[in-house]
């Protein structure tokens, strides 16, 4: 089973996609901006799970100021 870097094993999934999407990856893999279609898939979801949890945090923040906290 692969792990990445910090030796953290993976789980395999699949994901069904358009057909346009995956060629577009597919494009992206090619010209070297990512090293493979895991890796683009790996990149997108870490950034969405940042930017829920940056808005997630703002969120809280706007309660904690309405509730003057």
């Amino acid at each position: 089973m692969p792990k990445t870097k910090s030796k953290e094993k993976m789980v395999l999934i699949s994901v069904h996609l358009p057909k346009q999407m995956l060629e577009e990856l597919d494009d992206l893999v090619k010209r070297g901006v990512f090293p493979s279609r895991s890796e683009a898939i790996r990149i997108a979801i870490r950034d969405l799970m940042m930017r829920e949890d940056a808005r997630s945090k703002q969120g809280e923040e706007a309660l904690q100021l309405l509730v003057g906290r």
